[in-house]
This record gives structure tokens, C-alpha cells and sequence, in this order.
């Protein structure tokens, strides 16, 4: 019997929430959930239609990537996600989608603007967008190279991935994280619903105006923190 099972489900639940929230077209995603006392995480399989996926075709890998549990491959961003846990002790579960209007934006190589409350309850400051990558990263291990452009995004913009808990990878896509696959997902969804509003908001009013810091702070801490009452 596999020591595996409750993280393959938690993993396997994580990845069929991407096709209802209308996150991910064909096999465009995946998630992994990860079990750090066992250090290892459970991820998607590569090209697996989410309408065929079974929870015991969940694939469970060790942070050097080496299959521990499963008879597919796993997806092709797994490097990406053994990275960041290795890097960052503080997550529970990572989520990658191609939603369009993330994507657009990471297209752009543009970060995401703080435009309105919607975006400072979750974050206090713009998304960001790691530049592309450089052709010698391409050419070398690539999804390996994608997590260290993360990780070199936050380093360089002196944001905290504790506090930010997403990224646009330019002319990629967006990459999503929390305390456990849920909450990845959950990240995912309102990552691709603040790009939208972001887009249509700028489409109105190309001069749109940064949310005020006074607004920002209000809604940041009613969600967050000692002070936390939102939702009690």
C-alpha cells in the first residue's frame, strides 16, 4: 500500500479545480503538493488530460526529481517546482497555469499594476514579471533555470515570496504558491481575475491611478496579520 496516498489526493483534488475554474485548456497546468517530513511532493503527470487523470496516476518525486511513486512521468515543470521548495521552506503547494489573461501579461513582460482593493487583499504591491530568460538558460536545464528566474525576481525586487504569493514568468506564464495545494490554487484564480481586471481597467482609463497606500494598507491587514478580522 502506498505511504502516498492522502498527499496524491490532496494533489490529484488540487489539479481537477484548474478545468472548473476555467484555469487551464487541454494539459496546460499542473500542480504538486509537497510532504516535507517524507521530502518529497506529488505533481501532475506530463500530457495527461485532466478528463482521463485518476488519482493513482499522481507521480511522487524527491527534490533532486527522482521518481519515488508512479509509473508516468512527471510534468515537465517539475524541476521548476522542485526548486522553489528547496529554496523556500514556506510552501506547501505550487500550481502553473497558461490562463490567458496571466499569460497576456507575462506576454507583455509587464508587472501588474496595484489598480484596487480587489488586489491589495492579497498583495501589497504590484505582481511581478521576471524578465525573460537568457538564451544560455534556455539552453541549459531549462525548468530548472525557470525556478532560480523566480527566485532571482523576488531577490532583485526585495519582495518576500511569504507575502507575494505570485509570479509572471515573461513570455511564459504565471506560477502560484501557498501554504498547501489549495491554497496554490486558490492564488491562481484570483492571480488570473486581478490581470483581467487590471487589463479591462486600463482599457477604460489608460491613466489609471496606483490604488492609494492608505487603501492598500486597509485592505492588505483586514485579511492579513494580528489585526486580521475580515471573514472572522
Amino acid at each position: 500500500m502506498s505511504n502516498y496516498k492522502e498527499l496524491k489526493r490532496d494533489c490529484y483534488n488540487a489539479n481537477m479545480e484548474l478545468p472548473k475554474l476555467d484555469l487551464v485548456v487541454y494539459t496546460f497546468g499542473n500542480v504538486s503538493a509537497v510532504d516535507r517530513n517524507q521530502g518529497v511532493f506529488a505533481i501532475k503527470p506530463s500530457g495527461v488530460p485532466y478528463e482521463t487523470l485518476r488519482e493513482e496516476d499522481i507521480v511522487i518525486v524527491d527534490f533532486e526529481n527522482k521518481i519515488v511513486e508512479g509509473k508516468m512521468r512527471p510534468s515537465s515543470d517539475t524541476k521548476t517546482h522542485a526548486f522553489l521548495y528547496k529554496h523556500w521552506q514556506h510552501i506547501g503547494g505550487i500550481c502553473h497555469t497558461h490562463s490567458c489573461y496571466a499569460v497576456s501579461w507575462a506576454q507583455a513582460q509587464m508587472d501588474i499594476p496595484l489598480f484596487g482593493t480587489t488586489h491589495a487583499d492579497h498583495n501589497t504591491s504590484d505582481i511581478p514579471c521576471a524578465p525573460p530568460m537568457s538564451d544560455a538558460n534556455i539552453a541549459g536545464d531549462y525548468e530548472h533555470m525557470t525556478g532560480q528566474q523566480i527566485l532571482d525576481c523576488f531577490n532583485e525586487k526585495n519582495i518576500s515570496y511569504k507575502e507575494v504569493e505570485m509570479v509572471l514568468i515573461g513570455n511564459h506564464g504565471p506560477f502560484t504558491w501557498g501554504k498547501d495545494a489549495k491554497k496554490a490554487v486558490y492564488n491562481s484564480k484570483v492571480l488570473e481575475e486581478i490581470a483581467r481586471m487590471a487589463y479591462l481597467t486600463l482599457q477604460i482609463n489608460p491613466n489609471a491611478p496606483r490604488l492609494k497606500e492608505a487603501l492598500i494598507k486597509k485592505h492588505y491587514e483586514r485579511k492579513h496579520g494580528e489585526g486580521a478580522y475580515y471573514g472572522q
